[in-house]
Order: structure tokens, then C-alpha cells, then sequence
């Protein structure tokens, strides 16, 4: 009998949990003030993240949310940004995975749509 695997969303600054499974960071630049031991992560799949172009014009404003999602699922068919998504898409079918990003708004950030996208 297989158990269905997780995809949970985080923010990296929040302390890791036994439930994360794979941490991956899924933004493109590093989170300020964090170290690499504190943020005990698997993989930084910094390959995946939105353009800077998309990133700066969305602002985390939350009346954009909607359109952000589209225009980063446009961006995601990039070869790649294709080939990390593919990769975090096999991850997840293997094992419990928790996308982190430094969005203080992690429920309308990146990390959302990416785990939209990879759910078994």
C-alpha cells in the first residue's frame, strides 16, 4: 500500500519541521540573513524561480496574484526553468517535499503556484 506524498509550502526563515520532507528553496536570490546551516536545506532550485522582470513587476501585490500565476506558468515553459520543474516533479513522486521562499506571503508567492503544479 503506498501513502500519497505531500507538497507543503514554507516559508525558509520558519524552523524545519520532521514533516518537511525534501526542503527546496525555490527562490532565485538568497533569503537576507540566512545561512545555509540554519536554512537545512535538501536543494536550492533556484533554476525554477520567476525572471527578475516578473518578480519586481508582481511586488507580492495580492490583486496581482491571478495574473502572476499565468504569466509564471508561461515562464515555466522555458527549457530551463521546464527541466527544474520536471525535476521537482519527480522529487515529489518519490517524497515528501515543503517549497520554501522568503515571501512573507508564502501563500501567494511562487512556492504556491510551483506546488499546485507538482501534487501527485
Amino acid at each position: 500500500m503506498s501513502s500519497k506524498r505531500v507538497v507543503n509550502v514554507g516559508r525558509v526563515y520558519d524552523e524545519p519541521t520532521p514533516h518537511d520532507g525534501a526542503r527546496v528553496l525555490v527562490d532565485r536570490i538568497w533569503p537576507r540573513g540566512m545561512t545555509k546551516a540554519k536554512a537545512a536545506l535538501d536543494e536550492w532550485c533556484k533554476q525554477v524561480a520567476p525572471s527578475t522582470e516578473l518578480r519586481k513587476w508582481y511586488a507580492h501585490d495580492p490583486e496581482k496574484f491571478a495574473e502572476f500565476t499565468l504569466r509564471y506558468r508561461e515562464e515555466l515553459k522555458d527549457p530551463e526553468r521546464a527541466a527544474a520543474l520536471a525535476h521537482l516533479r519527480s522529487l515529489a513522486a518519490m517524497r515528501d517535499v515543503t517549497l520554501l521562499t522568503a515571501s512573507k506571503a508564502s501563500d501567494i508567492s511562487e512556492a504556491t503556484v510551483l506546488a499546485n503544479l507538482i501534487r501527485p
